[in-house]
């Protein structure tokens, strides 16, 4: 992908004294309190906030919180908490600014946070007027928010269009890196791993990538579903027998391309959905009407464990099994180390492959962890993203 990198302008000495506005994803958890529980994302927002101030700029920073109603503005939508720990983190006083939209003051080696961009009127419709005032206010537009990424709003989208210059910060530039390699120009094998509970939810994305991949390796519910297209039984676990044929379409366009769907040949089962009950590990065809699946049994492991360590690129969104019940996390664990071990290309993304990803520590071994739930999905549906569409047009005048 062609564009801008903000980490360039600031090499080439192109950012001091400029006024830069930063869209940054700062939607951290809070407690009931109002108390920040978990830092991440404001923590990896700040290479970016350092490294305006080292070059020399007037630095202004926003992000969403929350769901708040648009101009409908009240204490719990406020960024202060947010302005306050990242004062903490960075060592400096961060000013929260309201009303800001009309104008800013902010001076060269100056950092201030512009209160919640939600809020604003016509912020989610991408009203043009209210993107040409955010574009008013600065020299250099940097979109930092992957999370945002699929959304074409005023603060992501419209702004980018207007502002003087339009470039991608390191978190969001990393992103666009890591989707292009593991997308776009591939190492092959490609193998995906996609894993839910439900086909519907992921449909789109498993047909779009039937088109792209060597080895498409489906996990969870969406495996279940998958082996009643096979003709096998899976009693009474969760399946979507509606989608029978959307399941056989997606077998036979991979079989069409001379690539495959592997199902699995043993499953781990339950007679119900505990931490504690009994796990039986057995052969996909010989399951009972009353068990429940609820990981893939360690032949099948074997088997996609073999196809991962000879992947040249492997994309893996979704555990393939109950991981967070311990009988019936091997699957997934077996997977989340194959990959780890495996010299392939490997991006992953998706709340519960994150959490797979800390359970069994492999986060070193991973190439890239994708920050963006929606964004991320939205990248494998073979969709392209607002964020790079606008900032690929804006790099080429």
């Amino acid at each position: 992908m062609n564009f801008i990198r903000f980490t360039d302008l600031c090499a080439q000495g192109r950012i001091k004294g400029q006024r830069v506005f930063i869209r940054a994803d700062l939607n951290v958890p809070q407690d009931a309190d109002g108390q920040i529980t978990e830092d991440t994302r404001i923590r990896a927002s700040m290479a970016c906030l350092q490294l305006a101030l080292d070059s020399g700029a007037a630095v202004m920073v926003t992000s969403h919180l929350g769901r708040p109603s648009e101009g409908q503005f009240t204490a719990a939508d406020s960024l202060a908490p947010v302005a306050k720990r990242l004062g903490e983190l960075m060592g400096r006083d961060v000013p929260l600014l309201a009303n800001w939209v009309d104008g800013v003051a902010v001076q060269p080696g100056q950092l201030v946070m512009l209160e919640n961009c939600r809020v604003s009127v016509g912020e989610k419709q991408n009203n043009q007027a209210l993107a040409r005032q955010m574009a008013a206010l600065c020299d250099v537009f940097v979109h930092d928010a992957f999370g945002t990424a699929h959304r074409a709003e005023a603060s992501t989208y419209g702004i980018a269009q207007y502002a003087k210059v339009a470039c991608a910060g390191p978190l969001l530039a990393a992103e666009m890196d890591a989707i292009s390699t593991a997308l776009t120009n591939p190492r092959r094998p490609l193998v995906a791993i996609v894993a839910g509970s439900k086909v519907s939810t992921k449909l789109t994305i498993l047909k779009a990538l039937a088109a792209n991949v060597d080895q498409l390796i489906v996990g969870g519910g969406i495996a279940n579903t998958f082996m009643l297209a096979a003709g096998l039984s899976i009693g009474k676990s969760l399946a979507e027998k509606d989608l029978l044929p959307e399941a056989v379409a997606v077998i036979e366009a991979m079989k069409a391309r001379g690539a495959a769907v592997p199902i699995p040949v043993d499953v781990v089962t339950a007679k119900s959905f505990a931490a504690d009950a009994l796990a039986t590990i057995k052969a996909a065809s010989e399951v009972a009407d009353d068990d429940l699946i609820l990981d893939i049994g360690p032949k099948t492991t074997a088997i996609l464990v073999a196809q991962l360590m000879a992947a040249g690129t492997i994309v893996w969104n979704g555990p393939v099994g109950v991981f967070e019940f311990e009988a019936f996390s091997h699957g997934t664990e077996g997977i989340a180390k194959a990959i780890a071990a495996s010299s392939a290309f490997s991006i992953a993304g998706g709340g519960d492959t994150v959490a797979a990803i800390a359970k069994y520590g492999i986060e070193k071994q991973v190439d890239y962890i994708s920050t963006g739930g929606g964004a991320f999905l939205e990248v494998l549906e073979g969709k392209i993203l607002p964020a790079f569409e606008v900032l690929q047009n804006r790099a080429a005048g």
